[in-house]
């Protein structure tokens, strides 16, 4: 039904770069215009910290300019045998996603209508044509460079003034990289390299930062001393203080502060407790805060050599206020596994209010736990896997937890407002390609998909699992395949979204790929997909057709909860229906906000649907939503035709969740 998306033919590289770039360049740089001003504009390179094998990224902010910027140009040189790029993100610049969604209530769904897979911008040498007007940007890593340039195009509309991000570069530090410090460089000596534009001077710029320092398991310590207890339920409840057996001596360890050692900046100690061994590293909070000031980005505590025992990284909510405010992030890696987490996905502020109000930011201790799970939920899983077919789990469960605990109270912090990642280590000897997907445990003993990716390491390969909740996880290799889909253009799709627990057959090892598809049903597959299993918040909407003893109510209510469906105008969901294209494109394009996909803007829109024989019928409420399909690869038509008022099948759905995810990242 539909075909392959053709591959965008390549463009020539000169010494300039790109053929289109150095004419781009051509065009908006000159050269320098009478005199150059005092202040040239200053742009840092955020200085990182990554594990071997895993990615990072690393904002390139213009700090202070004199004048608005209008264009700029440069070439980052890095160490292609430690880094390669993944991904190049334009931050500030020409931003007008219009992020509303259809106030038509008659057909608040979402579109599907495409075949083929997304463009991979993980090659040695790859063109990203960004969506940005002006902003192009050319990698080139099998050489350890990349070009960037950027003009505004809107007539001296959209420069660039005050202190803002300009791109993004998303690194993966390789699997066999030589451990230490990789520096970011830029040649300044030729404005071809590295050269800004403003509305009246062409000048150089100033250039600061862009340190990438690699770990691997071969940092940190241990000792002991006391620790808190393993968290319970949400809200605030007594936090458990059971005195640990043995104590030791505590000693003193070195972290990592924005990539650079910290040496003895904070204690590691170890304790007992529920025949639990736990090492606890805490931050010297002040100390951290006077050397970085606002600066702060990154916070590694990297523990090994504890094998299987539980860690927990300690830092007083004074220290997480400020990574808040810098939008930093805190990274406790461990033998078992890794978790990187945002500071503003913890809501400090609320957590405060949860545990009184009154209590002081500096003696308030957040505990960030990465703990192998106890032997009743390592059953559970067991449990969970002989009931399904061919499943085998492939490691063992671990715990991710985050806590509040202040004066015997305890605030549990289990959600979060955008896709927070952890990684578990497989066993020694495990093959990644045996690893289906990552799932949680549910509080019925069931398991569900999470969005999963597998990455190589130096010595054991890991899963990178994303989720908007705290909890259980494991890993599994779940092999699913139907008998009617050995020749259709779905079965790559479908078999790897039936591998992740996301569809599901037709009975009789069928999977009817071309039979059309429910409001609910579609619903039910993409909330999988997202790794979506229960309502963000208490907030219900009752709709006159959803019954409370329906297999999709709870799908329909965690739909709503997330500002994905809303219904139609008599207050019916109509869950039985099938759905068109145009209504499954509305609700994935609702989805993309939570992915951080950028959708259409009006004149994108209009370009966009123009380029089908039958983008004019396309309906007003959904015009943006199969615009932004279209913008992001999730859509491509058939036979130059988008069709939105037919129905969407099986293997079309499967299709775009599948890419909606590998687009975002999650898989």
């Amino acid at each position: 039904m539909f075909q392959p998306k053709k591959k965008r033919p390549r463009l020539r590289k000169t010494m300039s770069g790109l053929i289109m770039l150095t004419l781009l360049s051509s065009l908006v740089l000159p050269g320098v215009v009478g005199a150059e001003p005092a202040h040239p504009p200053q742009i840092q390179f955020a200085n990182e910290s990554v594990q071997a094998g895993q990615t990072v990224d690393v904002p390139v902010v213009l700090k202070e300019s004199d004048l608005p910027i209008k264009a700029y140009n440069m070439q980052i040189d890095y160490d292609n045998t430690a880094l390669e790029i993944v991904g190049i993100t334009p931050s500030v610049i020409n931003t007008n996603t219009n992020t509303n969604t259809n106030t038509n209530t008659n057909t608040n769904t979402n579109t599907n209508t495409n075949t083929n897979t997304n463009t991979n911008t993980n090659t040695s040498t790859s063109t990203q044509e960004n969506s940005l007007a002006g902003f192009q940007s050319y990698v080139k890593n099998d050489e350890g460079w990349v070009r960037i340039i950027w003009t505004d195009l809107s007539g001296m509309q959209q420069l660039i003034d005050g202190e803002q991000t300009l791109f993004t570069i998303k690194f993966k530090a390789k699997a066999n990289a030589t451990l230490g410090q990789k520096q970011l460089k830029v040649s300044q000596n030729d404005s071809e390299h590295w050269h800004f534009e403003n509305s009246e001077f062409g000048m150089p710029g100033l250039l600061s930062g862009g340190t990438i320092t690699i770990t691997g398991a071969s940092s940190g310590g241990n000792s002991s001393s006391p620790s808190t207890g393993s968290s319970g339920g949400g809200g605030s409840s007594p936090a458990p203080s059971p005195a640990p057996s043995t104590p030791a001596a505590t000693k003193g360890v070195d972290i990592y502060v924005n990539g650079q050692k910290q040496e003895q900046s904070a204690t590691a100690a170890t304790s007992t407790i529920d025949n639990k061994v736990t090492t606890t590293i805490q931050v010297d909070n002040n100390k951290v805060i006077n050397q970085v000031g606002n600066g702060l980005r990154t916070i590694l505590l990297p523990v090994t050599g504890t094998g299987t025992n539980a860690v927990v990284g300690e830092l007083n909510g004074k220290l997480v206020k400020t990574m808040e405010g810098s939008n930093a992030q805190v990274v406790i890696q461990t033998d078992t596994g890794t978790y990187t987490l945002p500071a503003s996905q913890i809501k400090v502020d609320q957590v405060v209010r949860q545990l009184g109000g009154s209590a002081a930011l500096e003696d308030v201790k957040f505990q960030i736990a990465i703990t192998p799970s106890n032997d009743t939920k390592k059953a559970a899983i067991e449990a969970a896997a002989s009931k399904m077919n061919n499943t085998t789990v492939i490691a063992a469960p671990v715990d991710f937890e985050v806590k509040a605990v202040y004066q015997g109270k305890q605030v549990d912090v289990n959600r979060f407002n955008s896709y927070v990642e952890r990684t578990i280590a497989l066993p020694k000897d495990t093959d990644g390609s045996k690893i289906t997907t990552g799932v949680v445990l549910q509080a019925d003993g069931t398991m569900l998909h999470v969005p999963t990716k597998v990455i190589k390491g130096t010595t054991n390969d890991a899963a990178v699992i994303n989720s908007l909740t705290n909890s259980t996880y494991a890993l599994i290799y779940h092999p699913a395949t139907f008998t009617d889909i050995s020749s259709h253009w779905s079965r790559t799709d479908v078999e790897d979204l039936a591998s992740r627990l996301v569809v599901e057959g037709a009975g009789d090892n069928t999977f009817a790929p071309d039979r059309s598809i429910t409001r609910a049903e579609f619903t039910a597959v993409l909330l999988r997909g997202l790794g979506l299993h229960s309502p963000e918040s208490t907030v219900t909407t009752t709709f006159t057709d959803v019954n409370s003893n329906s297999w999709y109510e709870d799908e329909v209510q965690t739909a709503v909860s997330y500002g994905l469906i809303s219904g139609y105008t008599d207050n019916s969901f109509r869950p039985n229906s099938e759905i068109s294209r145009a209504e499954a494109m509305t609700i994935v394009s609702r989805a993309m906000k939570l992915v951080d996909l950028a959708k259409a803007d009006a004149s994108e829109t209009a370009n966009l649907l123009g380029s089908y024989r039958d983008g004019g019928t396309v309906k007003a409420w959904a015009a943006e939503a199969v615009a932004s399909g279209i913008k992001q690869g999730l859509v491509q038509g058939t036979d130059g035709k988008l069709m939105t008022d037919a129905d969407i099948s099986r293997a079309q759905t499967a299709a775009i969740v599948k890419r909606l995810l590998a687009k975002a990242g999650l898989i």
